[in-house]
């Protein structure tokens, strides 16, 4: 078998239980060879154990922190240990379709571009909705009486159109930005850019990479021949409650907006902040506080209860940030890193601890 050209890097999006679907998509829909560094955040035993299986029988490096990681935190302990020329960054709630690989590598190749994205859908039915076919991310510089303005102008296209009605009108193109729910990119990036930004927490790092890698020189494609799908369902148990919690409490999402805006000399008054500050929480709202209210209720909406139940738990979302803010010493993050090989009998033990 011929040497790999790519590693995939596969970290926690917002939950745990989706993690068999989308390890068995990756290795039942890639045909070519690559490298795979699993990493996982403080998953719960049973999933730990799946990975730690997995890991033996698919000869792949599995990452192991005890605690829950922001994305960038995930993907920063992979990008050490990547040794080929590209490293494909995908989360584990992604299902992938046959050629998605081969495709995202062709376009690289042909096109030189530094990040492509494949045409990235949403929901359970595959391969269905688009949630993302490339993008527009820039900072506009505008004259006002008071100085130089600059704002983030941010554009999806096609988002939330169902495949076949534009099927005709979806090609490879350039754009400005990809997102990490799938995104191959040049190793080389990082050496010129360094690694990703762990400020931010929760929100943004997919647009201050991309304008970073835009600013250094690199160019970002779109290639919808290759086609994923997210798949966000989150499940009521308590690990991927926690996690769930805590990737998108207030406090992450505030600090990753504030350290953003500051980061790219941005006004916090702008709309593009006022309007995301004015959402916070609406995913935990939307995915977990708002059914769960219609399982209690059964079925009847309430006002007057869920404004008193999204108080209760705002403060039970900084009691879980808290928490884990308190459990973080010093900005290292403890992690074991475990390497097996396919074609060599599993030794009783292969473990190197590195803080």
């Amino acid at each position: 078998m011929s040497q790999p050209n790519v590693t995939i890097v596969v970290s926690p999006r917002e939950r745990f239980s989706f993690t068999q679907q989308n390890l068995e998509s990756i290795y039942a829909h890639t045909a070519i060879p690559f490298s795979l560094i699993y990493v996982d955040g403080g998953s719960p035993a049973n999933i730990q154990r799946y990975l730690m299986a997995q890991a033996q029988v698919k000869g792949f490096k599995l990452i192991r922190t005890e605690q829950y990681l922001a994305p960038n935190q995930a993907r920063n302990l992979a990008i050490p240990h990547v040794n080929t020329r590209y490293l494909l960054f995908i989360d584990n709630d992604v299902v992938v379709s046959p050629g998605w690989l081969d495709h995202l590598l062709q376009c690289a190749e042909e096109t030189g571009a530094a990040i492509v994205c494949p045409l990235t859908c949403i929901g359970k039915e595959l391969h269905q909705t688009i949630h993302l076919a490339g993008g527009e991310a820039r900072i506009l510089e505008e004259e006002t009486e008071k100085g130089i303005k600059r704002k983030v102008h941010e554009k999806h296209y096609f988002v939330n159109r169902p495949v076949a009605d534009v099927r005709d009108q979806l090609q490879r193109q350039q754009c400005e930005f990809a997102e990490f729910h799938c995104m191959l990119v040049q190793a080389d990036v990082f050496r010129q850019v360094g690694l990703l930004d762990e400020g931010l927490l929760s929100t943004r790092e997919h647009i201050d990479f991309c304008l970073s890698v835009t600013q250094a020189g690199g160019t970002v494609f779109c290639e919808p021949a290759s086609v994923v799908t997210y798949v966000p369902e989150l499940q009521f148990n308590l690990a991927d409650l926690s996690f769930f919690l805590l990737r998108w409490s207030d406090a992450w999402e505030i600090a990753s907006l504030e350290h953003f805006s500051h980061k790219w000399n941005l006004s916090q008054k702008d709309r593009y902040f006022k309007k995301r500050y004015e959402r916070l929480g609406h995913r935990r709202h939307k995915a977990f506080l708002k059914p769960l209210l219609r399982r209690l209720t059964l079925g009847r909406h309430s006002p007057k209860l869920e404004q008193w139940a999204i108080t209760i738990e705002r403060s039970l979302n900084r009691w879980i940030s808290d928490r884990h803010a308190k459990h973080l010493i010093n900005s290292q993050i403890p992690h074991q890193v475990l390497n097996f090989e396919r074609s060599e009998p599993v030794p009783e033990k292969v473990l190197s601890f590195e803080c």
